[in-house]
């Protein structure tokens, strides 16, 4: 009873939790640089298919789009690692921040310029995925700097608001930029996401007096990279499964004629990365003594987050592909004469919107009145099985197309409610997860994996769209007599729901930290 009564007092007594008051600048600058990268983006798709990409014979046309945007997109979550690097070891979060957003700039305003220049227009899309990159994981990490130990129970609203801000942004991105495309050309159509990034560049540098900077760590001969090197110069088992994986990052390349360069360049890094983890973490105890425990734990907590990193991978394919393949499959469907296809993907962030407020101030807390207590990693899995049921959705759609029946663009409605709900629960909640999980010397490492698992999940698409090229695949979906983008459709469903099952079986294992600072 004493016990109970001392810890009751002690809690009155400690001051309550405050919300840094500099986290109005870093979402003010979040919503404007999303409606930016939104804005451009959601039109992508439309304006290649209409405009950029018209000497492209009709028949290969679409394929080409969808090859260009996911390999846009696989450059803007590969350049996390650039920017994480530079501000961890040179300049820290806030400068190189600053000076990426500028490059982010120049990039919209080479789209808008470039309009009818196919090579002015991808350099633009490279500046873009260069800049808006490069800031993707220090903006959210940046959040995390901003608060300690005392308002810790507040960052999870925030990065919540974060989230709800960034759609925000992408829901009036993804309702007026179609229509601002027709009306008014892609000069302008791409010059306004320009002038929205502009803004966000200033609303960060407003707030420059105001934010907690932690400095940049310069050479650390005890970062993640070092321990595992250190790891798997040991010798032993580990470094023949590293070596697997250079062997097989090898043929990867060889085969770039069929892959294409992008695909088979990440595709080795991935192996690389994959096999040199798995190497390490069999034997990161012989690291101890030429790198202080500190940071060998550090390294081990960062491994195990990979293993569930890399089973997200397959929600991020299916999620991307709604600016792609949805977009697609809403061209066959009937719709108003007024409404563009490309606007169906409003839908997601205004129902991120809704559902974020809804599930902090009803659903989360009805189900632990019920006692069920929603973990971090419960949210996590969760999402990636709706994920899986909303592309089951999609392809029952994509049946009733291929049959030649009418269909109302209303009924992808449902596709979008379940994959919207899934994004909720896997990428608002992952942004905390990875920041809380890394040590305090490696979350710009952390966050640029967890970007690095986006682009991992487009490179399953495009390994996809070459593969079922194969004279066997395409023998194997004709003889089922679905179409293949039908086909594609369940696969990636089942995809999704069998990571899902393994996501869950890996997180009952999972130790959870809480490294946020003193």
């Amino acid at each position: 009873m004493t016990n109970t009564v001392t810890a009751d007092a002690a809690s009155a007594a400690r001051p309550a939790a405050k919300m840094p008051p500099q986290i109005p600048y870093i979402i003010g600058n979040e919503g404007c640089e999303r409606f930016s990268f939104y804005g451009m983006r959601n039109i992508l798709t439309v304006f290649m298919m209409t405009s950029l990409l018209l000497a492209i014979p009709e028949d290969l046309r679409k394929a080409e789009a969808k090859e260009v945007f996911h390999t846009f997109v696989i450059g803007v979550y590969f350049f996390p690692l650039l920017g994480g690097w530079l501000a961890d070891r040179f300049f820290g979060k806030y400068p190189t921040i600053f000076w990426l957003s500028l490059v982010y700039c120049a990039g919209h305003a080479c789209l808008a310029i470039f309009e009818d220049n196919i090579r002015g227009f991808y350099f633009g899309l490279f500046l873009i995925s260069l800049g808006s990159g490069g800031i993707k994981p220090l903006v959210s990490s940046f959040v995390g700097d901003q608060f300690d130990k005392s308002n810790r129970s507040l960052a999870q609203k925030v990065y919540d608001a974060f989230y709800w801000i960034i759609n925000f942004g992408s829901f009036f991105a993804s309702l007026l930029m179609p229509v601002i495309l027709k009306s008014f050309g892609a000069s302008v159509a791409f010059g306004l996401p320009g002038i929205l990034m502009g803004v966000a560049t200033l609303i960060l540098w407003s707030g420059r007096k105001k934010y907690v900077h932690q400095p940049a760590r310069g050479a650390n001969p005890h970062s993640f990279i070092w321990v595992v090197w250190t790891a798997l110069k040991a010798g032993g088992l580990g470094m023949g499964v590293a070596a697997v994986g250079l062997l097989l990052a090898a043929y990867s390349l060889s085969q770039m004629a069929s892959l294409g360069f992008v695909a088979a360049v990440c595709l080795a890094l991935v192996l690389v990365m994959g096999f040199g983890g798995a190497g390490a973490a069999l034997q990161l105890e012989r690291a101890r003594g030429v790198h202080p425990d500190e940071a060998v734990d550090g390294a081990r907590a960062v491994l195990r987050v990979l293993v569930l990193f890399a089973l997200v991978t397959p929600f991020w394919s299916l999620f991307d592909q709604k600016a792609s393949t949805w977009v697609l499959q809403a061209d066959q469907m009937a719709k108003p004469e007024w409404f563009q296809s490309s606007m169906m993907q409003a839908l997601n962030p205004a129902l991120v919107m809704i559902l974020i407020p809804f599930n902090n101030l009803v659903l989360y807390p009805a189900l632990a009145r019920m006692g069920l207590k929603v973990t971090a990693l419960r949210r996590m899995g969760a999402g990636i099985a709706l994920s899986g049921f909303a592309w089951i959705f999609a392809g029952m759609l994509q049946l009733w197309l291929d049959a030649g029946d009418t269909v109302s663009i209303v009924w992808q409605m449902l596709p979008y409610v379940a994959l919207t709900l899934g994004e909720v629960l896997v990428s608002a909640t992952g942004l905390e997860f990875a920041y809380s999980q890394a040590p305090l010397s490696m979350k710009g490492t952390i966050m640029s994996f967890w970007s690095l698992s986006v682009t991992v999940g487009n490179l399953w698409v495009l390994l996809s769209n070459v593969s079922i090229k194969s004279p066997g695949a395409l023998a194997a979906i004709h003889s089922t007599g679905y179409s293949e983008t039908a086909c594609l459709m369940f696969f990636f469903a089942a995809f999704a729901l069998v990571a899902a099952l393994l996501f869950a079986l890996v997180a009952r294992r999972y130790p959870m930290q809480n490294n946020y600072r003193g």
